[in-house]
């Protein structure tokens, strides 16, 4: 997003944390309504684009936002999105996009509050990682034929009573409505999401041994202080990485062994 959308996807944003603070906020329930908008604009592209036309008053939007939805969803979900379509959008998708991280930031919000919301960030991952390696599971995931129920019953069939609930969620809403997103990419910012409850970077950690506590502790520790924000880190053990490591915090690339990577991050640190 860029200009006025971006804008509004900020407010919108603090809006959704305002409310969500409140502890009375059912934000799993929150989630739900947030998604069934989503859906309703992404398939009904006149309303829209009438809700996004800068023609139009932001009152007038409001108002229409409360006669077609007020009595489907609750009160907090009605406000929300009539200051979301009060504000000016370059992009009439952009407010369906901004719903939809709305959606699952709520959800992130419950798992928060549940106290699983570390659980959520390693499933996602290693959700991310099974699909990856099994071209089967991928395609079956994806297969346009396949119907939103069948998809949403194979996820049932491999999450159902393994995963967090909010794990469930998230992935059954992107793989049941990728909404022209990859799986890939779709797990990749639901990640992201999930990382930013907690205003940590997430590290990407491939070593060719499982690490013990003391070195991810390590390990955690001087990439937080390099990159001034906490940092969760998704390990993997790959035996090709011999006698070293390699960490990947977005774009950026660090290889070396362990050792030699914290000792240099403490020198620079210490310097």
């Amino acid at each position: 997003m860029n200009g006025a959308s971006r804008e509004a996807l900020a407010a919108a944003r603090e809006r959704l944390d305002a409310l969500t603070d409140a502890t009375s906020v059912d934000a799993g329930a929150l989630a739900d309504e947030l998604a069934a908008v989503t859906a309703l604009l992404d398939r009904e592209v006149s309303l829209r684009r009438v809700l996004t036309d800068p023609a139009q008053s932001g009152e007038a939007k409001a108002d229409l936002v409360q006669r077609l939805l007020g009595g489907q969803i609750g009160g907090e979900t009605a406000d929300l999105v009539s200051g979301m379509v009060r504000a000016r959008w370059s992009q009439s998708r952009d407010l369906v996009d901004a719903l939809e991280e709305l959606a699952d930031t709520a959800d992130l919000t419950a798992a928060q509050r549940a106290g699983t919301l570390d659980d959520v960030e390693d499933e996602l991952f290693r959700f991310g990682r099974i699909v990856s390696s099994n071209t089967g599971l991928r395609a079956a995931l994806t297969d346009r034929k396949a119907t939103a129920s069948a998809k949403g019953e194979l996820l049932r069939s491999l999450l159902g009573g393994r995963a967090a609930s909010a794990t469930e969620r998230l992935v059954t809403r992107l793989v049941t409505a990728p909404r022209g997103r990859s799986l890939e990419a779709g797990l990749e910012s639901l990640s992201k999401l999930a990382a930013d409850r907690r205003d940590r970077m997430v590290a990407v950690v491939t070593s060719a041994v499982p690490l013990s506590d003391v070195q991810k502790q390590r390990l955690g520790a001087a990439l937080a202080k390099l990159y001034g924000r906490r940092m969760h880190l998704n390990l993997e053990v790959d035996p090709a990485v011999v006698g070293g490591i390699r960490v990947q915090v977005g774009d950026e690339v660090i290889n070396g062994s362990l050792a030699d990577r914290i000792e240099d991050a403490e020198r620079r640190l210490a310097g």
